[in-house]
């Protein structure tokens, strides 16, 4: 079993800043990719990035690339998301997940066996 913790979400105006972490406990050995997606009102969720636990090699959405970067600092089980020159469209619940096993589909959610309760980002001003 792993658990996934979400933090970081709020209210950013537009242009502006913020980073999302994931906190992960339980089988954190078990972990081969840990993800970020998102879901916006009304419609269906999205991936955002994605990185390997053992390498760190990322992928991103064409949507995000340039503006966000996910890392993660394995002495602590935590992921990040940062967000830079957010726009209102970045506007959902943001969530993390885990994938214990190699998966190919990065941006396919059901290549992930865990996930958070997801953290409302909210770009406006």
């Amino acid at each position: 079993q792993v658990q996934l913790v979400e933090s970081g979400g709020g209210l950013v105006q537009p242009g502006g800043s913020l980073r999302l972490s994931c906190a992960a406990s339980g089988s954190i050995f078990s972990i081969n990719t840990m993800g970020w997606f998102r879901q916006a009102p009304g419609k269906e969720r999205e991936f955002a990035a994605s990185i390997r636990w053992g390498r760190g090699v990322t992928y991103y959405a064409d949507s995000v690339k340039g503006r966000f970067t996910i890392s993660r600092d394995n002495a602590k089980n935590t992921v990040y998301l940062q967000m830079n020159s957010l726009k209102p469209e970045d506007t959902a619940v943001y969530y993390c997940a885990a994938a214990l096993r190699p998966i190919a589909a990065m941006s396919n959610p059901r290549s992930y066996d865990y996930w958070g309760q997801g953290t409302q980002v909210t770009v406006s001003s």
